[in-house]
């Protein structure tokens, strides 16, 4: 278990500040989940790190400054913050790799919009016990690889590989492409029990609050719900993406 306090030093862990500091972990190659800026702050140094962030692909985000005196830990973040991640991301290619390596079909979760640590911690727990091969986020309205998400993962950040990728919606078609189907989970699909997801099969999650997005949706070739049979309509996004892990593994296993 671990409380509030040890939280906030996880995070900070992976927090670096100043012009200087993220100039270098720039130059380190190590992955950054974003990098954080004040608005109207372009200049001199600033803007040689905006540049060389977006020529690698990493998130910018602006903010205003006072945004950036309340996260800041040392107090003189001199208009930039980054954020590093808490382990190294892996590719697509990399997870239909491993599938391949075992000899099995692609099992593949794909999560969108899911921006709390102690959902994807659990969910990578839940992936790498139910014998999965990758899990895919995007680089925006995600939590990335952080130390929160390494910890709540329980060791699986380890051996759980995760994609980051610019769009969804194009991931999705690439994997159709190599022959995956692909399931959005959704209160209007076909009951999951019923379900064929013995296949090569991804499976896409939403967030709580808004669930799979209507573009990532439309990617989809079926839809997946979970009954629901009392007062409330929604389980936690961690909790639905295990159910559905399992019963993959049912059906792939025991069927």
């Amino acid at each position: 278990m671990f409380n509030k306090k040890d939280e906030q030093r996880n995070i900070n862990e992976n927090q670096l500040e100043g012009r200087n500091a993220v100039l270098e972990l720039l130059k380190s190659g190590k992955d950054i989940d974003k990098i954080i800026v004040a608005k109207g702050n372009v200049e001199g140094t600033i803007k040689r790190i905006i540049g060389e962030a977006s020529r690698k692909g990493i998130v910018i985000q602006e903010v205003a400054r006072q945004k950036l005196d309340e996260i800041s830990q040392t107090k003189n973040h001199q208009g930039v913050i980054a954020i590093a991640s808490a382990h190294s991301y892996a590719t697509v290619e990399e997870i239909l790799e491993n599938a391949a390596s075992k000899n099995e079909p692609p099992f593949i979760i794909i999560l969108d919009g899911i921006t709390d640590p102690h959902n994807l911690g659990p969910i990578m727990r839940t992936a790498e016990c139910a014998g999965a091969h990758g899990i895919i986020i995007p680089k925006r309205r995600s939590v990335g690889l952080t130390a929160v998400v390494g910890k709540t993962s329980a060791g699986a950040i380890e051996y759980m590989p995760v994609a980051k990728v610019t769009n969804i919606s194009n991931t999705i078609e690439e994997l159709k492409e190599k022959g995956v189907w692909i399931a959005s989970t959704d209160m209007d699909g076909e009951t999951y029990f019923n379900a064929d997801l013995k296949g090569p099969i991804a499976i896409v999650i939403g967030s709580e609050g808004e669930g799979v997005s209507r573009l990532v949706k439309e990617k989809c070739d079926f839809n997946v719900s979970i009954p629901m049979y009392g007062n409330i309509s929604s389980l936690n996004a961690s909790v639905a993406a295990g159910l559905i892990m399992y019963e993959i593994v049912r059906k792939r296993k025991f069927l």
